[in-house]
């Protein structure tokens, strides 16, 4: 059983794929993905046994560590968040990260991913958390409604939404951690996103499950990596094109480089991470045995090996 917290996000695409291609079954796994409609609640789902593996952000992986319920990223989809923060067409005064004091930002949710950013970029502006208003959009065509009525000064958004906006000329994007240099100029490194982990036990215990996940996984991130469009319309389910296969298409074009090619944690990524969680909670810093702790690359290595991805 795997926990997630919005299956049709763009960010877990790669999940979506392996399961769509047969990689899942051709690994001869039955596997079973259960929306839990936030990442908190996936995340206690595992540390409850309510499921097996989380699908989820790394950040909340290494918010583990030291604890006996402490997980363990196994295999990586993500060196990039895929978040942009962007401001309406129409604050034409806005030039620095400190004029969103006080004003009203949209967010997918608050302690999401979205929300989380853009605390830690408003508060390397000197920026308080209370100085301003944060909205929890809806994931279906929320941010472009709040955004055009004039409801909310800015979003913090996923693609393809944000894609869309940009094309309409509706929002002028000021932060783009859909890339490597994007992540690099906002973190300091590549930032480790969207991962598969488990805990200590389960990857002893079930060792051949977590390398069949790993495996199947693996080969959709290089799958990804050469798919053309006529490829994506027919392993995408319709329902995440949003109306818009163009729109769709042109944010995952946006975006490519964010996806890890193997499965392998990026050199760094744990590190960059563990200082932003300080910077934003003021959480400890983790001890180097506990940043070892937090994943492994046996499995990717494994699962690279054998696709030569």
């Amino acid at each position: 059983m795997l926990a997630i917290d919005r299956r049709e996000s763009f960010a877990y695409l790669p999940l979506t794929l392996a399961d769509r291609l047969g990689y899942f079954a051709e690994e001869g796994l039955e596997v079973h993905i259960r929306d839990w409609g936030t990442p908190a609640a996936a995340l206690q789902a595992v540390q409850a046994g309510a499921s097996d593996v989380l699908v989820g952000a790394y950040d909340a992986v290494l918010q583990t560590a030291g604890r006996a319920s402490a997980l363990s990223a196994f295999v990586v989809l993500s060196r990039a968040p895929q978040l942009v923060l962007g401001v309406a067409r129409g604050m034409t005064h806005y030039r620095s990260f400190r004029d969103l004091r006080g004003k009203r930002v949209g967010v997918t949710g608050l302690g999401s991913p979205s929300h989380r950013l853009t605390r830690l970029l408003l508060s390397r502006a000197g920026i308080a958390a209370n100085e301003v208003q944060y909205d929890v959009l809806s994931a279906n065509g929320g941010a472009l409604t709040a955004l055009r009525a004039g409801h909310v000064d800015a979003v913090c958004y996923t693609d393809p939404t944000i894609t869309l906006l940009e094309q309409g000329g509706d929002l002028r994007v000021v932060a783009d951690t859909r890339t490597v240099r994007g992540c690099q100029d906002a973190f300091g490194g590549p930032l480790p996103s969207v991962c598969l982990a488990a805990s200590g036990d389960f990857l002893a215990t079930h060792a051949g499950v977590a390398q069949s996940l790993t495996h199947a996984l693996v080969r959709a991130l290089k799958w990804l990596q050469t798919a053309g469009p006529s490829d994506l319309i027919k392993a995408v389910p319709e329902a995440y094109f949003q109306g818009d296969r163009a729109v769709y298409l042109a944010a995952l074009s946006r975006g490519q480089e964010a996806w890890v090619p193997d499965g392998l944690m990026p050199e760094g990524g744990p590190l960059t991470v563990a200082r932003a969680l300080t910077q934003l909670d003021g959480t400890p810093m983790p001890s180097s045995a506990e940043l070892e702790r937090s994943f492994t690359n046996t499995l990717a290595r494994k699962a690279k090996a054998r696709f030569r991805a």
